[in-house]
């Protein structure tokens, strides 16, 4: 599978090592985003910062940790969802307002950004006041515009909509917030004096943090020299959450606690009931490295089939999901992934992995084993088929590029070359977490929206005028403009929104 996923945040108050906990965080973050990193922190009443493209131990020199020095940071690893892949979209983003220096990193993705910037860019018409193009900086903007921190964050949140967890940085405090879905993680850690916030508690577990709870949806944690306190910007019972799957399917790392579950645990559970709903006959249970292997390993103790490692990956190319290009995730697929012959030849081999996507990786592996003399090859799945864009966060907003919503499983199964191929029920998969199903998203397997993809709706109803228009030109119709027009969930668009 080749997926990329939006960013992973840290940050740190009240600890003369900040910095150098803050890329140690990043560091054991960087599966979240491989594109750019950046650290800002705190000397005297300003902020200053580093960031550029690449990975953590590319951008970050002993020299530029010690200049940074600093007793409060944040932190960011990026993977482009809205907004190019440069240096000018790298986080954290930081401004000097008129009112106090502030700094700030975003993860997920804002549902309603272009309506937002189009507003803010109306209002300010003769001044050009966007020079990235990340949603990250419409959260800048809004927040800036208030004299107080927590005020403009009141002012932000209040506007934007979709999957958010923020963190900003002042020179007197560091600001958690988290969408009322609570679609991402963001999680709050204490070291002693010093308190800790991060995507994912792997980011504590490398410092000695002590994990303490879960940033909850509609909170805003602010810490300073007084410690953390929470405030709701959404009471509680006003906020649903919907936290992602897909973290646990494939994005967080096993040794991760996530929405109060344990990545590996949970994993491990999918392939118990994937062997359950696809049991097949065969010689070995081989996992696709390295987010397939707790998964095949539930697999292989479910089934009585043998557990090996059949894969060997190359840990030197970075995670295909996360990679910008088409032809670049193309090219790692290639040279990330040897078949140990010795293991396949003339066996019947059961392959799990986390998900298929666009397919063009799953075609890749299988092949590996074909030439390496596997006699079947059976693809189990981790999760349903991923049939609908995300707008939360997550790289597939094009249903083109999804190929369980172009083809059948039977078509999919062609496709890749398995001799058999199982995908894992969607009651299945949320038999594994422990939360009520409700609370989770799932919106890329079943259409369902629980935050309305307003950007995305407004696109696909201006692209069917145009079409329509186009059509009119031609003499295609007599029906009335308005009257033609798709319902929400045609064409393309989400099948269901849950308002």
């Amino acid at each position: 599978m080749v997926l990329k996923e939006a960013c992973g945040l840290f940050g740190v108050f009240g600890a003369p090592n900040a910095v150098e906990l803050t890329y140690l965080g990043l560091y054991a973050q960087q599966h979240r985003g491989q594109e750019s990193a950046g650290i800002a922190s705190v000397q005297g009443d300003r902020l200053v910062h580093h960031k550029d493209m690449g990975l953590v131990s590319d951008v970050f020199s002993r020299e530029v940790l010690s200049s940074l020095k600093s007793h409060a940071a944040i932190g960011h690893v990026r993977y482009s969802t809205t907004g190019a892949s440069s240096a000018l979209n790298a986080q954290p983003l930081v401004v000097d307002t008129a009112h106090f220096m502030l700094a700030v990193g975003h993860n997920g993705n804002l549902v309603n950004s272009a309506a937002l910037r189009r507003e803010l860019e109306r209002q300010q018409r003769f001044f050009p006041i966007f020079h990235t193009t990340t949603d990250t900086e419409i959260v800048l903007y809004l927040v800036a515009r208030e004299p107080d921190l927590l005020r403009g964050i009141r002012h932000a949140v209040g506007q934007i909509r979709g999957a958010y967890s923020l963190v900003f940085l002042t020179p007197d405090r560091v600001v958690a917030v988290r969408d009322p879905n609570g679609f991402r993680p963001l999680v709050l850690g204490k070291r002693g004096g010093a308190w800790a916030v991060a995507s994912e508690t792997c980011a504590f577990d490398l410092s000695g943090i002590e994990y303490v709870r879960e940033v909850e949806p509609g909170e805003i944690v602010t810490i300073d020299r007084n410690g953390p306190r929470g405030e709701r910007f959404l009471p509680k019972k006003r906020c649903a959450p919907k936290r992602c799957v897909f973290e646990h399917v494939y994005f967080a790392r096993p040794d991760s606690r996530v929405f109060g579950d344990t990545v590996h645990v949970v994993r491990r559970r999918l392939g118990r009931a994937l062997a359950r709903e696809h049991p097949v006959t065969a010689d070995l249970v081989a996992p696709i490295p390295d987010s397939g292997m707790s998964a095949a390993l539930g697999f292989a103790e479910e089934s009585g089939i043998p557990f090996e490692l059949a894969f060997m990956r190359n840990h030197y190319v970075g995670r295909t999901f996360i990679q910008p290009s088409q032809d670049q995730r193309s090219a790692n697929v290639e040279i990330k992934l040897a078949v140990v012959r010795e293991v396949v030849a003339g066996k019947r081999v059961v392959v799990v992995d986390d998900s298929v996507i666009r397919g063009t990786t799953s075609r890749s592996r299988i092949r590996l084993l074909r030439e390496a003399g596997a006699k079947e090859v059976h693809l189990r799945v981790s999760c349903p088929p991923t049939r609908h864009p995300c707008y939360y966060g997550i790289d597939f907003p094009d249903p083109k590029d999804l190929i369980a919503a172009k083809k059948t499983v039977e078509a999919i199964r062609t496709h890749i070359g398995v001799d058999s191929l199982g995908y894992l029920s969607l009651e299945g998969m949320l038999s594994c977490v422990t939360g009520p199903p409700s609370s989770y998203c799932t919106a890329c397997w079943t259409g369902t929206y629980s935050v309305e993809p307003v950007d995305a709706v407004r696109k696909d109803i201006h692209e069917r005028e145009q079409r329509t228009e186009k059509k009119e030109e031609r003499g295609g119709g007599s029906l009335p403009r308005l009257a033609r027009r798709s319902p929400e969930g045609e064409g393309g668009t989400p099948s269901s929104f849950s308002r």
